[in-house]
């Protein structure tokens, strides 16, 4: 019996050390854990303006791009939830009050003037997510999260030079006032 009682406590002892390990290298450092909210945070809102720009865009450029947006950033938005739900991080489920009011800004516009305000904003966002993602790949801690970031770049790469190519074509084919 002292045996049996001698074992279990050895088993106990060494099955909470084991699962308090594990849910230790699923936790992220601040800076990575930062990173998938923004990063979740920011993909939400793409989606949500894109949705809108797919119904409110004129141009048929700025109509594509919107799609483009709403079917990437879900894909990436799912995957980044997978990730964040390994390592035990809870992401948003909703946009914040920041793209919020973006949203509702574009909302209140229409055509050559939505154009224009949706891809200005969709440049520099891009311009900052990609700076963003390039800094998780170069310095995050996180294996996981920096190789999400390393993958995400060329979508964002390639979704700027579509953002500034659509900017072009909505400056150029507007009615000058």
């Amino acid at each position: 019996m002292k045996h049996y009682l001698a074992f279990a406590a050895i088993f106990a002892f060494v099955l909470i050390g084991c699962t308090a390990w594990g849910q230790e290298a699923n936790r992220l450092v601040s800076a990575d854990s930062t990173f998938v909210r923004k990063a979740a945070q920011g993909g939400l809102a793409e989606v949500e303006l894109g949705t809108l720009a797919t119904q409110r865009a004129s141009n048929e450029m700025v109509k594509r791009f919107g799609q483009r947006m709403v079917d990437d950033h879900t894909k990436a938005n799912d995957d980044l939830k997978a990730i964040a739900s390994r390592k035990g991080v809870m992401v948003p489920a909703t946009i914040d009050a920041e793209s919020r009011v973006a949203k509702t800004h574009l909302s209140n516009l229409h055509g050559a003037e939505f154009d224009r305000a949706y891809m200005k904003d969709m440049v520099s966002d891009h311009e900052k997510d990609i700076a963003e993602f390039q800094r998780e790949a170069d310095h995050g801690a996180d294996s996981d999260v920096k190789a999400f970031a390393a993958r995400t770049l060329p979508t964002l790469h390639e979704h700027l030079k579509m953002a500034q190519e659509a900017l072009s074509d909505v400056e150029r084919s507007a009615p000058r006032q």
